[in-house]
């Protein structure tokens, strides 16, 4: 079983120490703190521990304002961190003082964005020989420089008995007319609105400037200095942050140690000046724990197997061998199984693989799709990428089988020549070994449904539930039912008496009656007082439609997995489109035609097999001993969570 083995340890001690046992718990051990009180039945006189944490909101800041300047902390700190409140004040003062350059950084941005937006603004008028200030200074006249929508510039024409309401246009764009309207002071106030109603979007010139001209060399002055007061302000930040590097580093380092510690905290309790903490442990790392703890005065601590302690959901930590590790990945979407359960991450590493690579075989595409896997690990860290690469090479295998080579049935014709062969194993397109592609992907799916039960049989045994073991649906009871059913299917198709036939009515006619009376007794072998059904008919009705819904799900799964003959076949005759597609072009144009055509079988085949694979793993083998019901172990030193009540 590749669940790692954990015990849960309890610690008590005085409320003075606690400190430092979070400490060792944290840092020195696979620590997952767990509610102490949910271990104890009688918790009168215990107090949880809900101090607020003094230590987060200093380090949130902290890490706020090193993102926020664009920075990063990385590396280890070899400064001394000042202690307690200290560290809050110098976070905090560090935190102002990074703000303020933020605050001015954001400032001078702004500033440019705007004299960029006038310049652009101004730049529609210049040629336009007037003085703007003298125009600005006029005592009786009005004048508004700004844009107008071309539609909204026909639209003055319904206003022409109004002498005063005109549109002098200056340039103009593909969308809008830039120009200048004048009005009399006593006719302003009437000539705004009539603009305004036409969406006229008014540009405030400096009243300083002669002319378009001279306004934009001013602002262009403005712009040089912002962008001079901006690199300047640059500089300061990297002075800053480099002079202090060391220091915040540190600090965010000690800050979060002593956050965490807070947070753990959360789950102790308090019985007056004592305390006690409970977490789990990974067994081969329980020593180095009690090492660490020994010469802490006034603790004391017990462990227990976690078999013991099931009831309180020990939380699970998986160990697989590297080849199985990324299949971690479909398990815990799934669900991670709980203690007890077996681990189905090596099943179904092997299971997805080889289903994957039969639905998939093509020895070009296998080896194509192993690389794409490669660097989606490489490069992005995919889970999935490091899934794609065992998958792409079981393709290849198989593809070797099939004889196929980027859909080329023949490419590889000369090697079976040379191994001794008259031609390829598997002719995937000839009629009669169609008919024994699809028998034996039911017999794959019948062998893997065996399987799935023998593992419910033996994870009921472990877990202690006999009855479950021989009664249920894929217990023994269910097992001899479906295995009587296909040796008896077998024969007749093939016209066999190796088992009679008696023999077979008989095994399945008893394994039917016990699956009909599963559930009185898979109670009366777990020594349920309540065994017997209150109302028979009711019983009777209830048990009749159950066992009619076991038989259709065992006939339902095996059929599900047709789909795996299916897909060898689509592959196959995906391909032969391309081909012919190909065929009816030649040169550049066949060649583009093989190499689009393989891109998007690749594509969508891909796509399409890897969520047929997984829905067969989830609905016709988990179904049958997994319920994934697990909690995740999770060390104290990774992530601080909040107590669960």
């Amino acid at each position: 079983m590749s669940v790692v083995k954990v015990c849960a340890v309890s610690i008590i001690g005085k409320m003075t120490v606690l400190d430092r046992v979070v400490s060792v718990c944290e840092g020195l051990a696979d620590f997952h703190p767990d509610n102490a009180l949910s271990f104890f039945f009688d918790t009168k006189g215990f107090v949880t521990l809900s101090e607020p944490n003094p230590y987060a909101p200093a380090l949130q800041r902290l890490q706020e304002a090193v993102s926020l300047a664009g920075k990063t902390l990385s590396g280890n700190a070899v400064a001394q961190p000042p202690d307690g409140t200290d560290l809050v004040d110098y976070a905090n003062r560090y935190t102002d003082t990074m703000m303020d350059f933020r605050s001015r950084q954001q400032a001078l941005l702004q500033e440019e964005e705007t004299v960029a937006q006038s310049i652009s603004e101004l730049n529609h008028f210049v040629g336009l020989n007037v003085d703007i200030d003298e125009m600005i200074k006029c005592q009786y006249i009005k004048v508004r420089f700004g844009r107008l929508s071309h539609e909204s510039v026909e639209k003055l024409r319904a206003y022409n008995e109004n002498p005063y309401v005109l549109f002098f246009p200056a340039t103009s764009t593909p969308e809008f007319s830039w120009g200048v309207y004048f009005a009399p002071m006593e006719n302003v106030a009437e000539v705004d609105r009539i603009f305004s109603s036409l969406y006229f979007e008014r540009i405030r010139l400096p009243a300083s400037a002669e002319t378009p001209e001279h306004a934009i060399e001013e602002l262009k002055k403005q712009q040089t200095e912002a962008e001079e007061s901006l690199a300047a302000l640059d500089q300061e930040i990297e002075t800053y942050f480099t002079a202090e590097y060391q220091n915040v580093l540190c600090a965010e380092k000690e800050l979060e140690r002593l956050s965490l510690i807070e947070e753990t905290k959360k789950y102790a309790a308090q019985y007056t000046d004592n305390f006690i903490l409970t977490g789990w442990v990974p067994k081969d790392e329980a020593k180095e724990l009690f090492a660490q703890l020994d010469p802490i005065p006034s603790v004391e601590y017990t462990t227990e197997g976690a078999e013991t302690l099931l009831r309180n959901s020990p939380p699970v930590k998986l160990k697989n061998p590297r080849a199985f590790k990324p299949f971690e990945y479909f398990v815990n979407l799934y669900g991670l199984p709980n203690y007890s359960e077996v681990d189905p991450t090596p099943l179904v590493a092997v299971t997805y693989t080889v289903l994957f690579g039969i639905m998939f075989g093509d020895v070009g595409q296998g080896i194509l799709l192993s690389v794409i896997g490669y660097l989606m690990w490489r490069l992005k860290k995919m889970d999935l990428g490091r899934i794609l690469i065992p998958c792409g090479i079981s393709s290849a295998i198989f593809g070797l089988i099939f004889g196929s080579v980027f859909g080329f049935e023949h490419a590889v014709d000369p090697l079976y020549h040379l191994l001794g062969f008259a031609e390829k194993p598997v002719e995937v397109t000839a009629t009669t070994t169609m008919n024994t592609i699809i028998f034996s992907a039911v017999g794959v799916g019948c062998a893997l449904v065996v399987v799935a039960m023998l593992i419910n049989i033996y994870s009921c045994v472990r877990q202690k539930q006999i009855g479950s073991a021989l009664f249920g649906a894929n217990g023994a009871a269910g097992l001899v039912f479906y295995v009587s059913v296909l040796v008896f299917a077998v024969q007749m198709l093939m016209n066999l008496s190796a088992v009679p036939t008696m023999v077979l009515v008989i095994l399945m006619c008893a394994a039917l009656l016990v699956l009909f009376l599963s559930e009185p007794l898979v109670k009366l072998a777990n020594h349920e007082p309540d065994w017997k059904p209150e109302k028979i008919a009711e019983f009777l009705m209830q048990s009749f439609f159950e066992l009619f819904e076991t038989v259709l799900s065992y006939v339902t799964n095996t059929m599900s997995f047709l789909r795996v003959g299916a897909f060898v076949l689509v592959h196959a005759g995906m391909m032969m489109v391309v081909f012919t597609l190909a065929e009816m072009s030649s040169g550049v144009g066949y060649l583009l035609i093989v190499i689009l055509g393989n891109a998007i079988v690749m594509g969508m085949e891909g796509l399409l097999v890897g969520i047929q694979v997984l829905r067969l793993e989830f609905y016709e083998i988990f179904s049958r001993f997994f319920k994934g019901d697990g909690r995740p172990f999770r060390a104290a030193r990774e992530a601080a969570v909040v107590p669960e009540k």
